[in-house]
């Protein structure tokens, strides 16, 4: 397992982006959780400030992308999607 940072641990906010696609890609609030939990690894993103999680949902390999938010202290949750469909 790889070493988690401190971002990791803190409270969930999830994007209207995200809300919509979860009702398109056909998962929900727990599952996005469970995935979370089940997470292999993670990356830098594309866009500064952003990681991409490596997880598994229902057998399948899906990746999440996260923004952590200091001031806050809040893990907010851009997108979510499931590799090779």
């Amino acid at each position: 397992m790889p070493r988690w940072p401190t971002w990791w641990d803190w409270e969930l906010e999830f994007t209207p982006h995200l809300e919509k696609r979860m009702e398109d890609r056909g998962f929900t609030e727990v599952d996005l959780r469970e995935m979370l939990e089940q997470a292999r690894s993670y990356r830098a993103g594309l866009e500064p400030g952003r990681f991409v999680v490596v997880t598994r949902l229902r057998g399948c390999a899906w990746e999440v992308v996260v923004e952590p938010d200091p001031l806050e202290a809040l893990l907010v949750v851009v997108t979510a999607y499931r590799l090779n469909p």
